[in-house]
């Protein structure tokens, strides 16, 4: 990858990290029932959202770990290639 397409994931990355302000929405059927159950007194919706959003990132998560073995070792061989060519070994006699 070069630089303009690193540049662009790490962009796009932030950008969908930073821009949680809408993650904490719910289906209709779901508000209703959890802003009916506050206002009258009780304590099941407190945690309803940030179920939904450890739910939403496992996913997340496992495919990031799984693009990291996965990448980790082509990249491991063009650096050790990059390496030998750029410093080659002294060959001791």
């Amino acid at each position: 990858m070069n630089r303009k397409n690193i540049a662009t994931f790490l962009m796009v990355s932030i950008l969908l990290l930073g821009n949680n302000a809408y993650t904490f929405a719910q289906c209709a059927m779901c508000k209703t029932s959890v802003e009916s159950d506050l206002q009258n007194g009780g304590s099941i919706g407190r945690g309803l959202n940030t179920g939904i959003l450890y739910l939403m990132a496992i996913p997340y998560v496992i495919l990031m770990v799984g693009g990291y073995f996965f990448f980790k070792k082509p990249i491991d061989a063009k650096i050790k290639a990059w390496k030998e060519k750029r410093f080659p070994s002294k060959q001791s006699n």
